[in-house]
């Protein structure tokens, strides 16, 4: 039984679709194939959509300029990090060593 109601919805919406379908189609064959709708954008909205272009493309370089800067300077760290450590490592052998000279 839930197969024959699935089957019917299914026939149904296929059905819709060739409709919609059938219906546009002579609209879509008097599309131009190249996107162009034919009509002249106004110079100042070129301007605009020139300018948030450029603006995005800045945008990005300032990504990589940061990304770039970000990288090095956890490199920075990283290596500091590291000397950091190797000087608190000797300075607790060294109390170690204190420490057992003293017992």
């Amino acid at each position: 039984m839930i197969q024959l109601i699935a089957l019917i919805i299914f026939f149904i919406s296929v059905a819709g679709f060739a409709f919609v379908l059938a219906r546009k189609i002579p609209a879509l064959n008097q599309l131009p194939e190249n996107g162009d709708h034919g009509f002249k954008k106004h110079e100042s909205i070129v301007r605009l959509e020139k300018a948030l272009k450029n603006l995005h493309f800045d945008f990005f370089h300032k990504q990589v300029w940061l990304q770039k800067t970000l990288s090095k300077l956890r490199v920075l760290i990283l290596k500091a990090e590291r000397k950091i450590d190797t000087l608190l490592h000797g300075m607790r052998k060294k109390a170690q060593e204190l420490d057992k000279k003293k017992k």
